[in-house]
C-alpha cells in the first residue's frame, strides 16, 4: 500500500500527516507534530525535528514525502534562512530512509484543495476536514497545512485521484514555471 508523508516544516512546530491510499480515497493514518522543545539553540531543535520525524518514518513507514517548499518574502530573509535549516533536516531524514521528496508551493497546495492560491489558513482547515471526512478542523495549523500538502500529493498522481473520484491536478503552460506562474486546473 502506498502511503504519503505530508510535513509542514517549523522550528518550533513541525506539522505531519499520514495518507494511506485506498479505494474511495485518502485515509489519514495519522496526524500529528514534532516539537523542537529547546529554546536556547538552533541546533539542539534542530537534531530534535530530524530525530522527530526519523520516528515518525520509522514508525508510519510512509512511501513518498511530500513538503512544502520554502517561501521567502524579501523584508524577513532571515526567517527564510532558519526555516531552510528546519526544512534541510527534514530532507535528511527522508534521505536517509530512502524515500521519495517532492515539493510544493504554498500557492499550489492551497489551488489543489481551494481552487484559490491565496486562501487562509481557516479555509484550507475547512478543505482538508471536507476532503478527508473528518470529523472537526484539525488542529493545530500545522497539522492541517501537512496533511494539505499531503492530499495535494495525492491529488496529483492520476491513479490514486482516480481512486477518490477526484479528477487529477494538471499543471498546464510551462511545467517549469515557478509556483506563482503555475496555472492549475482539474483534468
Amino acid at each position: 500500500m502506498s502511503r504519503v508523508l505530508g510535513i509542514d516544516p517549523g522550528l518550533n512546530i513541525t506539522g505531519y500527516g499520514v495518507l494511506d491510499v485506498a479505494a474511495g480515497g485518502p485515509r489519514v493514518c495519522e496526524a500529528g507534530v514534532v516539537r523542537g522543545k529547546t529554546k536556547s539553540s538552533l541546533t539542539a531543535r534542530l537534531c530534535e525535528i530530524h530525530t522527530g520525524v526519523c520516528e515518525v518514518i520509522e514508525a508510519l513507514k510512509p512511501t513518498v514525502v511530500a513538503i512544502e517548499q520554502l517561501y521567502s518574502h524579501y523584508e524577513r530573509p532571515r526567517t527564510a534562512i532558519l526555516m531552510g535549516h528546519a526544512r534541510g533536516v527534514i530532507c535528511l531524514a527522508a534521505a536517509q530512509a530512502g524515500l521519495e521528496i517532492v515539493n510544493y508551493a504554498a500557492t499550489q497546495v492551497k489551488k489543489t484543495l481551494t481552487g484559490n492560491g491565496h486562501a487562509s489558513k481557516v479555509q484550507m482547515q475547512h478543505a482538508v476536514k471536507f476532503e478527508l471526512k473528518l470529523e472537526s478542523l484539525p488542529e493545530p495549523a500545522d497539522v492541517s497545512d501537512a496533511l494539505a500538502v499531503a492530499l495535494c500529493h495525492y491529488y496529483s498522481n492520476r491513479d490514486w485521484a482516480a481512486l477518490a473520484k477526484r479528477p487529477a491536478v494538471k499543471q498546464i503552460l510551462n511545467p517549469t514555471a515557478d509556483a506563482d506562474e503555475l496555472d492549475l486546473e482539474l483534468d
